[in-house]
C-alpha cells in the first residue's frame, strides 16, 4: 500500500491566487474588526497522531495554499494585504507531550481549546496554527484542534480544503464524494396562471427583501433583542470560550426532514428553538426560586421574547460544497474566501405541548426567508460600504442579537486525514462578543453540535447540549405517534 504522503494529492493553485501583495477583501476585514474571529476545528481520530508524517503531509497541501503562507501587513494607508511569505512549520504546528493516564482526558482536551481563545496567533506569522493531541477520549484516540483566522476563508472553503486531503476509508486511494445541494428545476409550464405566479413572486421577493433590510438597520441603531440569560450585560467584549460538542443522528434529523416536508436546516433550526425554550425555562425558575422560594412552576418563560440568530449563508452562486480544484479558479462560480452574509433569523422560544410545533415555525420562517434577497443585500453592503460604516455595524450588530448559527454539510462517508482515520469533525468560532455561537456539522451519518460559549454567561454548556439532544428524542417520538 502506498504511503499517505504518496496517495496525498497537491494542492493546485491558479496563477491569479499566487501573486503577492493581494487586498484583504472588504469581507475578510470584517473578521479583523472590532475583535480577531478564529474558526477552530476539532477532528477526533481513531488512531495516535503520527507527528512527523502530520507535519510532512501538512507541507504538501496546506503549504501550498496562498492564504495559509501569506501574512496580513497594513500599508500607511490602512489598506490590508496578503504578502507571501516563508512558512516555518514549527511556528504553527505544536505536539505538547502529554500524560497517557490523565484523571480526565475530555476535560483536558476541552480546556485545552479553550485556552487557545485567550491569545491570537502572532501577525509576524499566517495566522493559523495546529495542535495534536495523544489522549484517549471518549470519542476518539487523539484530537487534532486547527486554528485559523476567518479572513483565511469561510466554512465552505474550510471544508473543501480538509475535503482535498481526506481519502475514504472504504478505498484508500479514492477522494471522498462532494455534499452536494439538489435545487428544485424551475417550471417552463407557461400559461397565464404562470405568470401571475411568477408575477406575485417577484412581489413578494421585493416586498420581504424592503422589510428584512430595515429590520436590519434597525437592529443596527435601536432594535434589540430581549434581555435573556443567553446575553451578556454591554458593553459586549470579546473573551475567553469554551467549546462543547454533542453528537446527534443525522437519520434522524433525515426522518423528521422527509416526514415533515422541510430542510435539514429548519429541522436544526426547530431543535434549537425546543433546546434554547427549554434551557432558558429552567433559568427563568431557577431565578423565581432564588428571588421568591416560589415552586417549581411548568412555564416560567416571559411574554414575546425576542430572540434572533444571526444565520449564515453562503452568497455563492454554485451552493454547497465545491470540489478545492474547482474553488481555486479564477472563473469559478464557488470562489475561495468568505462569501458569507447573514440574515436575521427569529427563532420561538415557547413551552409547545406538541414538539413538532417547533418544526412548523422554522419551515413557516425557513420559507419566508427562502423568499428575500436579505443575504446578498447584506452582503453587497459589506462589499461596497465605506470603512467607517462596516466598522460601525461590527461594533453595535452583535451586541442588538442573542447568538450566531450555522450550518455546514460535511462528509457523506467515512473518512482519513492524512491517513488518520477521523471518527468526527466539529467546528466553531470565536472573536464575536455574544455569550453563544452554535456550529452543526454533519459527517458520515452523525451530525455535531458545537457550542462556542462565555461560560462566565452560559456556566452550564453540557446542559444546554443535553437539552438540543432530548429536543430532537421528544420530536422522534412525536412523529412516530403521529404515523403510527
Amino acid at each position: 500500500m502506498k504511503k499517505p504522503m504518496e496517495r496525498l494529492r497537491a494542492i493546485r493553485v491558479s496563477k491569479d491566487d499566487s501573486e503577492d501583495s493581494q487586498p484583504l477583501s472588504p469581507v475578510a476585514r470584517v473578521f479583523h474588526q472590532p475583535h480577531n474571529v478564529y474558526i477552530i476545528i476539532i477532528m477526533g481520530f481513531k488512531t495516535p497522531i503520527n507527528p512527523l508524517s502530520f507535519k510532512v503531509s501538512l507541507r504538501h497541501s496546506l503549504l501550498k495554499h496562498p492564504r495559509f503562507s501569506s501574512l496580513h501587513v497594513v500599508e500607511k494607508d490602512g489598506e490590508m494585504r496578503w504578502v507571501r511569505t516563508e512558512v516555518n512549520l514549527d511556528n504553527h504546528v505544536r505536539f505538547p507531550v502529554l500524560d497517557p493516564k490523565m484523571e480526565s482526558p475530555d476535560k483536558f482536551v476541552e480546556d485545552y481549546a479553550s485556552n487557545l481563545t485567550k491569545t491570537p496567533i502572532s501577525k509576524s506569522i499566517p495566522l493559523w496554527d495546529v495542535h495534536l493531541l495523544n489522549v484517549k477520549t471518549s470519542e476518539a484516540e487523539s484530537t487534532g484542534l486547527f486554528r485559523i483566522h476567518h479572513s483565511l476563508g469561510d466554512g465552505i472553503s474550510l471544508m473543501s480544503l480538509i475535503l482535498s486531503c481526506t481519502r475514504k476509508v472504504s478505498d484508500p486511494e479514492a477522494c471522498p464524494t462532494i455534499p452536494t445541494i439538489k435545487r428544485r428545476n424551475p417550471s417552463n409550464s407557461g400559461g397565464f396562471w404562470e405568470f401571475l405566479l411568477k408575477l406575485w413572486w417577484l412581489v413578494l421577493l421585493c416586498w420581504n427583501t424592503i422589510v428584512d433590510g430595515l429590520i436590519f438597520l434597525g437592529t443596527i441603531f435601536f432594535l434589540e433583542d430581549t434581555k435573556t440569560p443567553l446575553r451578556g450585560s454591554l458593553p459586549l467584549e470579546a473573551t475567553q470560550r469554551r467549546f462543547v460538542h454533542r453528537t446527534i443522528s443525522l437519520n434522524d434529523v433525515k426522518f423528521l426532514k422527509n416526514v415533515m416536508g422541510t430542510t435539514i436546516n429548519d429541522v436544526m433550526v426547530a431543535i434549537t428553538q425546543a433546546g434554547l425554550s427549554s434551557y432558558l425555562n429552567r433559568k427563568y425558575d431557577d431565578d423565581k426560586k432564588d428571588n421568591k422560594g416560589a415552586e417549581e412552576n411548568n412555564n416560567n418563560l416571559p411574554n414575546n421574547i425576542r430572540l434572533r440568530a444571526a444565520l449564515m449563508v453562503n452568497v455563492r452562486p454554485s451552493a454547497g460544497i465545491q470540489a478545492f480544484d474547482d474553488m481555486m479558479k479564477r472563473d469559478s462560480e464557488a470562489r475561495w474566501g468568505n462569501q458569507i452574509a447573514c440574515v436575521l433569523l427569529p427563532f420561538t422560544i415557547a413551552l409547545h405541548d406538541d414538539p413538532l410545533d417547533y418544526v412548523r415555525n422554522a419551515k413557516v420562517v425557513g420559507d419566508r426567508k427562502k423568499a428575500t434577497l436579505e443575504a446578498k443585500l447584506n452582503y453587497l453592503v459589506a462589499i461596497f460600504s465605506p470603512k467607517y460604516f462596516i466598522d460601525k455595524i461590527m461594533s453595535k450588530f452583535p451586541s442588538r442579537i442573542t447568538l450566531w448559527f450555522s450550518n455546514l454539510p460535511g462528509p457523506e462517508e467515512k473518512i482519513s486525514y492524512f491517513g488518520h482515520p477521523v471518527t468526527f469533525i466539529a467546528f466553531g468560532v470565536y472573536g464575536q462578543p455574544n455569550a453563544l455561537i452554535i456550529h452543526v456539522v454533519s459527517y458520515a451519518n452523525k451530525m455535531k453540535i458545537t457550542l462556542s460559549v462565555d461560560d462566565n454567561i452560559i456556566a452550564d454548556p453540557h446542559q444546554l447540549c443535553d437539552d438540543l439532544q432530548n429536543s430532537l428524542v421528544l420530536m422522534k417520538h412525536a412523529v412516530r405517534n403521529l404515523i403510527f
